[in-house]
């Protein structure tokens, strides 16, 4: 049996946010047993400092880091309250959770405070490997409870034209991920994880980094997306190659940091699964409906 962890002391990590552009600082805190990961969003809102919408500007508002508190899956993962505003505005919201997530899934903690300043969580180097570091600096203490798992019994399938997640049973959390993109630097990519635990997370997975094409920067800026965006937070591919100077981590980073992507998304079933997960052509939506079904399946069963 594996019991319960959380962080020894408070650390905190700054930097800017991928998508928003803002300066954002979040700080990590030991949070009691059986609490769950809890982003809490300091200054939350979108008051104009007249009054208007300020009543909950400067507020701590708590977001679990939950599958049902899923607001947007384009890009990144974005998570919400519930219940309000009713005016249209969108509800307070933490955006770009899932790096951070990942870090906190792959070394084994379930309960921490996460105290946020700004609308997402850092983008750093656009890998997670700055997570991972920030929460050994800050030490684990096991806990007096077990941790949630969940045993998958048989098998299934989630498809969405030419992408695909089949889950089949396990003894413990195993991963295959494959991505396929017309580029001369990425093209047909596979990687396989037999046993997802903190070092092998810590030294193949974490340092991989978020990707995207020069092509697509100007569109996604016109919607307000990838404003934080450059060499230094994101791998960037014009139509030959790569253009950081540093070139790749590995020449298969990209499949790499798809995991990450996953990883990240699986924190938010709040157990491990017990299950070998066969990802084709992943991203965000598809992982949320691998999250869904898995808490559906586990609502219905048993978590032990």
């Amino acid at each position: 049996m594996v019991n319960q962890s959380t962080i020894a002391r408070k650390v905190v990590s700054a930097g800017l946010g991928l998508h928003s552009g803002e300066d954002v600082e979040i700080t990590l805190l030991p949070a009691p047993v059986e609490s769950g990961i809890v982003f809490v969003l300091r200054g939350a809102g979108e008051g104009d400092g007249e009054g208007e919408g300020d009543e909950y500007r400067s507020s701590e508002i708590e977001v679990p880091a939950d599958i049902r508190r899923v607001y947007s899956s384009s890009r990144a993962t974005t998570l919400a309250t519930e219940g309000y505003p009713s005016d249209g505005r969108p509800p307070p919201h933490i955006a770009t959770v899932e790096h951070l997530l990942a870090a906190i899934f792959a070394l084994d903690i379930q309960n921490l405070r996460i105290e946020v300043f700004g609308s997402e969580v850092p983008i750093m180097d656009g890998s997670a490997l700055p997570f991972v570091v920030a929460l050994r600096s800050a030490g684990r203490v096991t806990q007096d409870a077990p941790r949630r798992e969940f045993e998958v019994e048989e098998p299934f399938e989630i498809r969405e034209g030419d992408r695909s997640i089949r889950v089949e049973p396990a003894n413990d959390l195993r991963i295959s991920y494959g991505i396929d993109f017309d580029h001369p630097k990425i093209g047909r990519q596979f990687v396989e994880i037999l046993k997802l635990d903190d070092k092998v997370f810590e030294q193949e997975i974490a340092p991989a980094r978020t990707f995207g094409f020069l092509h697509e920067v100007e569109a996604l800026r016109k919607a307000g997306l990838a404003i934080g965006g450059s060499l230094d937070t994101a791998v960037v591919l014009d139509e030959e190659g790569v253009l950081n100077a540093g070139g790749l981590r590995w020449p298969d980073e990209f499949v790499r940091h798809k995991v990450i992507d996953l990883v990240g998304d699986l924190a938010l079933l709040g157990a491990r699964p017990k299950a070998h997960i066969k990802v084709e052509r992943g991203g965000h939506r598809l992982h949320h409906r691998l999250v869904e079904e898995l808490e559906t399946r586990m609502r219905l069963g048993s978590v032990s």
